[in-house]
């Protein structure tokens, strides 16, 4: 009889938990609804936070994350970074601790339109927490040692989810925003600090070690794509070896640095064309590429098609 109690004691809290995350997901779907105007980005009433919609299916494509956290309400993306595949949806929201290129499919449709968030991660914020959470000794660790990875997923649990839905709520009106929207936003790195990226974000964080090094690696690369950058200016930058600095850049990025730096000017350069109507060549020659020939090779092999043929289908849309 006393186990047959605890065993359907256990099954109501289940019960109990399954309905209040259904709930949190269903009011999250709801708020953003209103929230959403744009079709892809629309930003919100606070800096750092936007809303993402789309009505369909998005085929797999590359792209570039700033650090931030991406929270799914309805739909799923799954992201390829090298030989790594993982999913967030509304189970699971994506963490990024570095600028990172990596292949995305999204999964939606018209009369279930994938919706989520992204938060932008603001570092003196991390720093407070890390020191009142006692989390100084993971940064201890990174600094020596670990190398995280710049992006994974983590559980979005019932805490998080209750602090996501009361910011969507109070991004509802300019005044909330304002006044209660920084300590949501508080609030919800502080959940995350609690989950299974806690590394990553520390490492975010970090001053010293290989982490912090590929870090400032990474912002060179980011604010001065264009100029003649090769692994031993890199490595210099960072202040490490050629052969230390090659292995900690992949192992937080999972590409190698000339890699990655390709997939950035790429990236760049299809921002140019798509959202100034840069011509392929000019915009070649903007990210750093002497050859126009060899960035429309390049271009066609990393995004499916050649520069003019995604103008074409870019204007036509």
């Amino acid at each position: 009889m006393i186990a047959f109690t605890c065993s359907y004691m256990a099954w109501c809290k289940f019960r109990l938990k399954a309905l209040d995350g259904r709930n949190i997901m269903s009011s999250m779907i709801a708020l953003l609804d209103q929230l959403v105007k744009n079709e892809l980005f629309t930003d919100s009433k606070l800096p750092g936070v936007r809303f993402f919609m789309s009505n369909q299916h998005i085929p797999r494509t590359p792209l570039v994350y700033d650090p931030g956290i991406f929270i799914v309400a309805q739909g799923r993306k799954i992201g390829y970074l090298g030989v790594s595949i993982f999913q967030y949806d509304a189970n699971n929201y994506l963490v990024t601790s570095v600028p990172m290129p990596f292949e995305c499919e999204t999964f939606s449709t018209p009369t279930a339109p994938f919706l989520g968030l992204y938060i932008d991660i603001n570092i003196a914020t991390l720093h407070e927490l890390i020191g009142i959470m006692g989390l100084d000794g993971d940064l201890r660790n990174i600094q020596m040692s670990e190398v995280p990875k710049g992006v994974g997923p983590a559980e979005l649990d019932e805490d998080m989810g209750d602090a996501v839905v009361r910011l969507l709520k109070c991004l509802q009106s300019e005044t909330e925003s304002k006044i209660l929207g920084p300590g949501l936003i508080k609030e919800i790195l502080y959940r995350a600090l609690c989950g299974t990226q806690a590394s990553s974000l520390c490492a975010l964080a970090t001053h010293t070690g290989n982490f912090a090094r590929i870090s400032h690696a990474l912002r060179s690369i980011h604010n001065d794509y264009a100029s003649k950058l090769d692994v031993e200016r890199l490595s210099q930058l960072a202040n490490m070896s050629v052969s230390t600095f090659h292995r900690a850049f992949k192992e937080v990025t999972s590409e190698s640095p000339v890699q990655y730096l390709k997939k950035i000017r790429l990236s760049r350069a299809r921002d140019f064309m798509l959202n100034e109507q840069m011509k392929a060549y000019i915009a070649a020659d903007m990210v750093g590429y002497e050859s126009a020939s060899q960035f429309s090779r390049e271009f066609k092999r990393y995004f499916g098609q050649s520069p003019a043929d995604m103008i074409r289908e870019s204007r036509s849309a």
